[in-house]
């Protein structure tokens, strides 16, 4: 399981993120300053970091710079509120692998860490980066959905939601789980969006392959 540093002091974002991360398969740990953040990076359990610029004690690319310095390789996307093309190129420049300003959508960071890390979260086997369940399948790299033998052309939010029925089998989700991680924190908690998207799923996916949890949410049918 890949172990993803976060070093954010805002606790709202640092636990929307870290919340994310977890119930995508990976091992989230937060830090709230720069010296945690060059600490926990140097002991080289951590696999990618999420850092913000903002920091308290110091401006996040002080610590860019040294796990640069250092030769440290951890692949590092910079998540701040800056948003000006001149810190843009100052963290790139800087040693960055990716850079996105706030605010943000949770599966667009998402896919931004797979990206880095170009492996799935607990992979045993070559094909650890394909989700099944059933006739089902998706391949998280080349984005592309199977039932059976039959490809279906999902959207990248309809693949997102399915991703999250996939990666939790048997659980209930909530529409609040599901807005917060498939559309973002800028979501509208009085939105019908989650029913609009599982009713597109079950048309391409199957009537069966979502089942409705009355009062309660959706969950990936057994």
């Amino acid at each position: 399981m890949s172990q993803v540093l976060i070093a954010e002091d805002n606790e709202g974002i640092a636990s929307f993120v870290a919340k994310g991360l977890k119930a995508a398969g990976y091992a989230p740990v937060v830090v709230g300053t720069a010296r945690e953040a060059w600490e926990h990076a140097q002991t080289g359990e951590f696999d990618l970091l999420i850092l913000d610029i903002g920091l308290p004690d110091a401006d996040g690319f002080s610590v860019l710079r040294r796990l640069r310095e250092s030769r440290n390789a951890m692949p590092v996307i910079v998540l701040t509120a800056r948003s000006s093309v001149t810190d843009t190129v100052a963290a790139l420049e800087g040693g960055a692998d990716d850079y996105m300003p706030k605010p943000f959508r949770f599966e667009e960071l998402l896919a931004r860490v797979r990206l880095r890390l170009r492996a799935e979260p607990g992979a045993t086997s070559g094909d650890a980066t394909v989700l099944t369940a059933g006739e089902l399948s998706l391949d998280l790299r080349t984005r592309r959905a199977r039932v059976g033998e039959r490809e279906v052309d999902l959207s990248a939010r309809e693949f997102a939601l399915a991703e999250m029925f996939l990666r939790n089998p048997g659980n209930v989700l909530s529409r609040e789980q599901l807005l917060s991680r498939v559309w973002g924190m800028d979501f509208d908690p009085g939105s019908n969006v989650v029913d609009v998207y599982v009713r597109y799923l079950r048309k391409k996916l199957g009537a069966d392959t979502i089942e409705t949890v009355r009062g309660m949410g959706y969950r990936l049918s057994a």
